[in-house]
């Protein structure tokens, strides 16, 4: 089943505050590792999600804006906290507060991503619903994905700088 042929629910798939879901990718962003958490939630069986890439369970309601800022933080060796949506394999959704690292090599070089991923406060849902929103509406506009994910980073970017913070400060302040 490709990502693509599945249609969104609209329902939320919950998943309990102390679980916490864990991938691992290499650098291309293909699936090394899910724990068990993370292939329950998601709907998939573990050997559907190993060797798949990472955007198997991209909701369509994400900002490519937003992947564009994690790709830029995590391919420069640095970690990165977000608010994402997922979308499972039967179509329900899930969001989560992902800390997605670099992982280092013997030499210090880069050699793949992991992600632990928590429940996401409701009340930043509510922010981060509305400006995900925007982004998207930006987003649309474009044709090509990289236009659209460059307009959908200026107006993040845009935001943060007339709140006069950074996008860490943003993303812990809510």
């Amino acid at each position: 089943m490709s990502r693509l042929s599945i249609r969104p629910t609209g329902r939320e798939r919950p998943f309990h505050d102390d679980e916490i879901l864990v991938s691992k990718t290499d650098l291309t962003g293909k699936i090394t590792y899910v724990n068990d958490i993370f292939a329950r939630v998601s709907c998939y069986a573990r050997g559907e999600l190993i060797g798949a890439p990472h955007s198997i369970i991209r909701h369509p309601a994400m900002p490519r804006g937003i992947y564009q800022l994690l790709w830029e933080q995590i391919q420069a060796g640095r970690e990165i906290f977000a608010y994402i949506v997922n979308l499972c394999k039967n179509g329900d959704h899930y969001w989560v507060f992902a800390h997605v690292t670099p992982s280092f090599g013997a030499q210090g070089e880069i050699v793949g991503y992991h992600s632990n991923r928590r429940t996401a406060p409701r009340a930043a849902l509510q922010e981060i619903e509305r400006l995900y929103a925007e982004m998207q509406r930006i987003e649309a506009a474009h044709e090509k994905k990289r236009d659209a994910a460059a307009a959908g980073l200026t107006h993040l970017n845009d935001v943060l700088a007339t709140r006069g913070v950074s996008y860490d400060e943003f993303v812990w302040s809510l």
